[in-house]
């Protein structure tokens, strides 16, 4: 079964048996490596603290915002659909897109910016190095490893989220020299499925924050006329008002938008293939393209809608006010468990860290709400 699987891939594909993890482990028939890699995601502790966890509402305002969970699992569906056309790892690009968003603070953006500020004497916070740090030190659930023990090619694909990395200081200073024990290629290209991983979070966020921004009325449809693409899918919906609800029209377009964005990445990323004459596995970690893009025209809409969201929704007022107190939830919170840290942590699980990475650690893996009340108790 597994080796039809292996020889129906393309060329281009990451195999689905793995090079291998840091720790060895006994193989099992029911399940690939990359099946194993994406169950230990889901089951992780980190995973389920997601369904809690702001993606730009603050979790507390509506039950039917999206959070990191949801947003993760529309990550996960774009990305499957792009590995399943290209004929490559599914596997790894579903767990590449479920665990990328695991080192998220509370309060999305907004708290990380705040746990950054508290950690600039010790190294900073960045939340995809806490991805990592995650994945490698802080899951405890084995006996012989700290960490999830995945597979290097799905750390690699997490450490390149955005891309090959050109400037190791952060990641050393906040895992430590050499922490990969030189198995990560940092200046190599991602695969293929990571990159598609990538441009599927930035599909997700792109238009289902819109959507949420439509439903919460921090914007209308009009003000969305004079952006590139969505004018012409606005404008034939919108006829449709007198037929149909508001919400159904809004899900319509929200639908065609992902549509077309998904569509534009295929055409775009095949004829980069062709381009750079890309044969094989090997020709996509040494080429210095990112072969996985937007159209011209589509980065036009992609650069646009970016803006609007920040202007009209990431910086809105009622956001603000919610981001707002997020940072002042954060910055309390740490000042006052370093003054008692043994009152709020056991020291004794955080081992290898100076105090100031154990609390950072410690608050970034709160839900908002448990922040929250915790604020609220010691303030």
């Amino acid at each position: 079964m597994q080796k039809k699987t292996i020889s129906n891939l393309s060329n281009l594909a990451v195999p689905v048996r793995s090079k291998g993890r840091f720790y060895k482990e006994v193989k099992t028939s029911l399940r690939n490596d990359f099946q194993r890699d994406r169950d230990r995601i889901i089951h992780s502790t980190a995973f389920r603290r997601l369904k809690h966890k702001t993606q730009v509402f603050v979790n507390t305002s509506r039950d039917h915002f999206r959070t990191r969970i949801t947003h993760s699992l529309e990550v996960s569906q774009i990305a499957r659909t792009f590995a399943k056309f290209f004929n490559l790892n599914e596997d790894l690009s579903e767990t590449l897109s479920l665990a990328h968003d695991l080192g998220h603070t509370p309060f999305g953006h907004a708290g990380e910016e705040s746990l950054n500020n508290c950690m600039r004497n010790y190294g900073g916070f960045d939340h995809n190095i806490q991805t990592l740090r995650i994945i490698t030190l802080l899951e405890n659930r084995y006996y012989n490893f700290k960490g999830l023990n995945l597979c290097f090619e799905t750390i690699d694909g997490l450490i390149k989220h955005n891309g090959p990395i050109k400037n190791l200081t952060k990641i050393n200073k906040i895992l430590g020299n050499n922490f990969f024990k030189k198995k990560i290629k940092f200046s190599y290209n991602s695969s293929l499925e990571a990159q598609l991983a990538s441009i599927s979070d930035d599909i997700a966020y792109n238009s289902h924050d819109l959507e949420d921004g439509l439903k919460s009325n921090l914007f209308k449809l009009n003000d969305l006329k004079n952006i590139p693409v969505l004018d012409k899918i606005i404008t034939k919906h919108v006829k449709k008002n007198n037929k149909y609800s508001i919400d159904l029209i809004i899900r319509q377009i929200i639908r065609e938008t992902i549509n077309e964005m998904v569509s534009d990445v295929i055409l775009t990323t095949r004829n980069n293939i062709k381009i750079y004459k890309i044969k094989n596995l090997n020709d996509i970690y040494k080429t210095t393209m990112q072969l996985v893009s937007f159209s011209d025209k589509m980065k036009i809409f992609d650069r646009h809608i970016k803006k609007f969201l920040k202007t009209k929704m990431y910086f809105h007022k009622k956001v603000n006010s919610k981001t707002n107190y997020g940072r002042k939830v954060i910055t309390k919170l740490f000042s006052s468990i370093k003054k008692n840290p043994k009152k709020y942590i056991n020291i004794k699980k955080y081992n290898n860290s100076n105090l100031e990475r154990i609390i950072c650690d410690y608050i970034a893996g709160m839900t908002d709400r448990y922040a929250i009340n915790l604020y609220n108790q010691i303030k």
